[in-house]
């Protein structure tokens, strides 16, 4: 590939796209040349965003999008074709810890409650957060990706859907479903040339993973089993996102990128 903007001409939609690794991902598919969609529950933060790319010469709009809704997703992405003409690439970045949206500072290793102490209410929460969104969001522009004669769909896991740990059950099986749905329709796609892939951070400062890092104990186990020393910055997971969205991959679907610092290797 020759050195320069990776993604242009495509046109992105970019959920959870306010904040940490959404808008990180949203800044950076902008730089090199995508016309952005990104789209977050929180619509002050979104619109902020999005502003800051258009101010920077990039090209953004932002819309607000609860992604557990069928008909918002469906919404959103014939917005964004009738703005900018196609779609080529979705980021699933929207996600959910399970903890209570009211802890500073978590108190236990776990971000959530224990497996034995979890309601249904927040078990069904989290999946359908970061497991229905992002089927919703997958399944919504397959047409659009034909029209366009093809696409990338980069949804974003985690290591905890790969590995096991303390933290809440139903973040696990969440992105366990995540890193599974994106192999079967990265093989019910590939003849329409639709790549699907998943994308499994590790210990990343971001506002979600901010209650756990404040808390020293916390934060040195996590560090310790980082062998690279470091937490990650979402730019390192942004940076993954935007080999996955750009040509560059054209030969990858199916399979899981893991930004971990190493963790998983131990």
């Amino acid at each position: 590939m020759q050195p320069g903007p990776r993604l242009v001409g495509k046109v992105a939609i970019v959920s959870g796209g306010a904040s940490g690794i959404g808008a990180e991902t949203a800044r950076l598919f902008a730089l090199h040349s995508a016309a952005v969609m990104l789209c977050d529950s929180n619509a002050a933060a979104g619109e902020r965003v999005a502003g800051e790319i258009v101010a920077a010469g990039g090209k953004a709009m932002f819309r607000p999008l609860d992604v557990c809704d069928e008909d918002a997703w469906t919404a959103l992405v014939a917005a964004a074709e009738k703005s900018y003409g196609k779609v080529d690439v979705l980021a699933n970045i929207a996600g959910i810890s399970g903890r209570d949206p009211m802890m500073n500072i978590q108190t236990g290793q776990t971000a959530g409650p224990r497996l034995a102490e979890q309601s249904l209410a927040n078990w069904n929460q989290v999946m359908a957060v970061n497991a229905t969104g992002v089927f919703l969001g997958t399944r919504a522009v397959i047409q659009p990706m034909q029209r366009a004669g093809g696409g990338s769909v980069v949804n974003i896991s985690s290591i905890c859907g790969i590995v096991g740990s303390h933290s809440n059950a139903a973040y696990h099986a969440s992105k366990g479903a995540v890193r599974i749905f994106s192999k079967a329709a990265a093989i019910q796609y590939a003849p329409d040339r639709i790549r699907v892939n998943s994308v499994h951070p590790g210990f990343v400062d971001t506002p979600m993973t901010k209650p756990g890092h404040a808390n020293p104990e916390v934060a040195a186990k996590r560090l310790e089993a980082t062998p690279l020393g470091r937490f990650g910055t979402p730019a390192d997971i942004a940076l993954g996102c935007l080999y996955l969205a750009s040509d560059e991959s054209a030969w990858v679907t199916g399979t899981e990128l893991v930004i971990d610092g190493g963790m998983t290797a131990n």
